[in-house]
């Protein structure tokens, strides 16, 4: 146990995923796995119930935490902010606290140029990613303020590099960006910290690619220098751990690439 014993956490898009060797397959799973092992208490959302209740009962058992599983989603015409003020009120009304927020969820339509991207799928990247984000951040930040907190806010090489047909996604991850840069600004003097992490992971989404479509997971994923793709435990959940913990309190409004020496930028 370590610095996060006692805290809680709250991990966007953290339901169970594993891979073929039983290890974490997502990086939200991989986040909470983590904080689980630091002794932190978990409120972890998702609009799969029974990979969240799966994520419960594994956490719990090995890791002796406590964890509040809640369906939650952020999407177009839904009542948003009521229902990330409820996950918020649970976790509160729960453990009494909130110390580390992680917005990680996030939902697009890959593959799809800008030129024949709909309204429908740029509003499900950006309301899955960028709104949320907003609305968890606003409704979090008293309660963050209370225990001097962090965020950590997910992005992607995509928004960095430009990736093609990523329109929607890529707009959404640099707006969270900004949004973190002027939170950093605006919540340093409450001793919050926030920042943001870009992973290139090795994921059971991948892994079922790869398996399904050989050909085309050659020709489109690329090996980073690393000679691996990050272990969504040890080398995203991990570095997350840090993100929060005291030695890194003076860093804000940065954003941490993990991507094993792909995102390289001036």
């Amino acid at each position: 146990m370590g610095h996060l014993q006692g805290k809680t956490a709250i991990i966007t898009g953290g339901g169970r995923a594993v891979l073929s060797d039983g290890s974490c397959g997502s990086i939200g799973y991989g986040i909470a796995t983590a904080y689980a092992k630091e002794g932190a208490n978990l409120v972890i959302t998702g609009r799969n119930v029974k990979k969240l209740e799966d994520a419960k009962e594994e956490l719990e058992r090995l890791y002796g935490i406590k964890v509040l599983p809640v369906a939650a989603d952020v999407s177009a015409g839904s009542d948003n902010e009521t229902a990330v003020q409820n996950v918020v009120k649970q976790a509160v009304d729960t453990f009494g606290r909130i110390d580390v927020l992680i917005n990680n969820a996030q939902a697009s339509a890959s593959g799809v140029t800008l030129e024949d991207h709909t309204t429908e799928q740029f509003d499900l990247a950006v309301y899955s990613g960028l709104y949320a984000v907003f609305y968890y951040m606003k409704a979090c930040y008293p309660y963050l303020k209370e225990t001097k907190g962090s965020v950590i806010n997910f992005a992607s090489g995509a928004g960095l590099f430009g990736n093609f047909g990523q329109c929607a996604y890529a707009a959404a991850k640099e707006g969270i960006r900004g949004l973190t840069r002027v939170a950093a600004t605006e919540w340093g003097p409450d001793g919050i910290n926030v920042n943001v992490v870009c992973p290139l992971a090795w994921t059971a989404q991948l892994e079922n690619f790869e398996k399904q479509y050989p050909d085309a997971f050659k020709a489109n994923v690329k090996m980073p220098p690393a000679g691996h793709y990050g272990n969504v435990e040890t080398e995203i959940g991990r570095a997350c751990v840090q993100l929060s913990s005291p030695d890194f309190k003076f860093m804000s409004g940065e954003t941490i690439t993990l991507e094993g020496g792909m995102g390289l930028r001036p």
